[in-house]
């Protein structure tokens, strides 16, 4: 590269050559790095590193390289960069080689495994959980003394590690150190939290071995006051956040937790008028932890009535992970601002009466709705009725602008008739191929390929091309990570 009179790149001033560096994505600044020792030098330039976003994983025995380039990242960047979104996968894939099922992968059960007590780890698992555990390590002590922090993003994709159910905190032991890491990991976390000054969001997802009932509560002064987003999630049983720890943060706008942790108190805390109104709350219920977090602990008709009195636009996300529908129609509350739904299961079915329920009381508010199933079949919705619920609540929800369906039978006119009805506000209708079915009597009075006439007929509803989906497995996305995702668009910007 060569400049009038022969002046090379070189000789540019080091302002201007990390404000050309500036437009440059993360993966190409370090490539460009190696280049020479001067690139290097501006390119480590603290304002070229104020947000940082990864996605780490060790697999194939590429643990620790994966390791070495996360530490020397975080040594660099991690005492200044003001925003970090990590998401940690110790493996691609599943190692269990207890099952060759590929649905039981998306299968949660509560923690502490199956019957008969823990299963012994494989030699493949014990090394994709002490490559977590030193890639956790590695972030918490580059990060630790960090005071300008002021988004922190974390989430433990450990879910593809054991096709049989999560892994709980339980495994790390049986890795070498596992116990002491585990306990350096807390240390580091809650240091974190103390030595923060302005932190405006804080979530942590699944992470596991990291939060205890008491990390929150070292929450610096000054963070509390401007945290605006909170996010605790984790496969443990006891709550994450203590009403006393909530009162402290007065100006949270949106929250995520598990749904059996929102107790009556925490609402009536969020219903006080001392404190700035609640925007966004992001709900997950498992059902399978619910023998041990029972549903008669959490918030009532009237303290969501309260809540709603107080912050009158809240909206609320709520996924309900393998719900029997009974449990579900005791947690659909008439005063809950319900704006996006998803209903994923793998051994529960959903009922016409649990469509019927959230199609009646949510007409206004609902504008996401994902209705997956990943087990056997694909059950009939509309039996014995005249109408499809599905239909009813595309006609209803006349603010409904995002449709995902696969499990469950789709009849080809019904699907029509749904792309008719919600055309104005539908922005997104995705059905698997799988789920859609055909009257045996069109062929009769249609002439063509039936799903070619489908295509014709459901693009001509919507004003758009439409096309149904023909891979289930970018439908059914593993539903920890879905809801972790999801969560962070539905706040962001609140």
């Amino acid at each position: 590269m060569a400049l009038c009179g022969g002046v090379g790149a070189m000789a540019l001033p080091s302002e201007l050559i990390v404000h050309i560096f500036s437009f440059l994505s993360d993966r190409d600044k370090l490539r460009a790095s190696a280049v020479c020792s001067r690139w290097r030098e501006c390119l480590f330039y603290p304002a070229l590193w104020t947000e940082l976003r990864l996605r780490i994983g060790g697999c194939n025995g590429s643990g620790s390289d994966e390791t070495a380039k996360l530490e020397f990242l975080i040594r660099k960047f991690g005492s200044f960069v003001r925003e970090l979104q990590l998401e940690l996968a110790p493996a691609e894939g599943n190692l269990s080689p207890l099952s060759n099922d590929p649905s039981a992968a998306r299968m949660e059960q509560p923690p502490g495994g199956q019957e008969g007590g823990p299963q012994p780890l494989s030699e493949r698992w014990r090394d994709a959980m002490a490559a977590y555990l030193d890639q956790v390590l590695s972030v918490f002590a580059g990060i630790r003394n960090n005071r300008n922090l002021q988004k922190l993003s974390l989430f433990g994709d450990t879910f593809v590690l054991q096709q049989e159910g999560p892994l709980d905190t339980s495994n790390l032991h049986h890795v070498h150190q596992g116990d002491k890491k585990i306990n350096e990991i807390q240390q580091l976390f809650m240091e974190l939290l103390s030595n923060s000054r302005q932190l405006r969001w804080l979530s942590c997802s699944f992470m596991l071995g990291l939060l205890t009932p008491c990390s929150l509560a070292c929450l610096s002064n000054p963070s509390a006051e401007t945290l605006q987003h909170l996010s605790l999630l984790d496969h443990q049983l006891g709550p994450l956040v203590s009403p006393s720890e909530l009162d402290r943060l007065s100006n949270l706008h949106s929250l995520a937790l598990d749904f059996c942790d929102f107790t009556p108190e925490l609402c009536g805390l969020l219903a006080s008028p001392r404190r700035a109104p609640l925007h966004r709350l992001s709900l997950l219920l498992n059902g399978a932890a619910l023998e041990f977090k029972p549903l008669e602990g959490t918030a009532m008709e009237d303290d969501w009535k309260a809540l709603v009195r107080v912050s009158a636009n809240l909206r609320v996300y709520l996924m309900a992970l393998d719900v029997d529908s009974s449990e579900l129609l005791r947690v659909l509350k008439p005063s809950l601002p319900l704006e996006r739904l998803h209903l994923d299961s793998y051994s529960t079915l959903a009922t016409d009466a649990a469509l019927e329920l959230v199609s009646q009381q949510y007409n206004k508010t609902l504008t996401h709705f994902l209705l997956l199933r990943d087990g056997p079949g694909f059950p009939d919705l509309s039996v014995n009725h005249n109408e499809d619920p599905l239909v009813l609540l595309a006609w209803r929800c006349t603010q409904l602008a995002v449709l995902v369906i696969h499990g469950y039978t789709v009849w080809s006119h019904n699907l029509v008739a749904i792309s008719r009805l919600a055309a104005s506000s539908l922005r997104v209708l995705t059905v698997s191929e799988e789920s859609i079915d055909f009257d045996p009597d069109q062929s009769l009075y249609v002439e063509g390929d039936p799903v070619h006439n489908l295509v014709k007929e459901v693009s001509l509803g919507l004003g758009r091309v439409w096309r149904p989906c023909l891979d289930s497995g970018v439908v059914l996305s593993e539903p920890t990570q879905h809801f972790h995702r999801e969560l962070r668009a539905f706040s962001t910007g609140v």
